[in-house]
């Protein structure tokens, strides 16, 4: 996906969401309950492998008042970096 936001190098993130393994709607799922867990203002990281993720996430967090701030390829997943609004 080549117009994907790429998240910026150096972020400090304050929870990990695996959610390696995972399809459609689950990542999403617990992405909202995760996001609740974190304070305004902080990032939380979450690991994924479904495909669907990639426009779920971003619109969501656009739908919620987060910020979608990307995302990193990584070896056999995707990590997407969401600052809590």
């Amino acid at each position: 996906m080549s117009d994907a936001k790429i998240a910026p190098d150096g972020l400090t993130v304050a929870a990990v969401l695996d959610a390696k393994g995972l399809s459609c709607p689950m990542p999403l799922l617990r992405t909202k309950k995760e996001i609740g867990k974190i304070n305004s203002g902080e990032i939380l990281r979450v690991d994924g492998t479904d495909p669907g993720s990639k426009n779920d996430i971003p619109g969501w967090c656009e739908r919620s008042g987060h910020e979608f701030l990307g995302l990193k390829e990584e070896d056999g997943y995707t990590s997407f970096f969401i600052k809590k609004g």
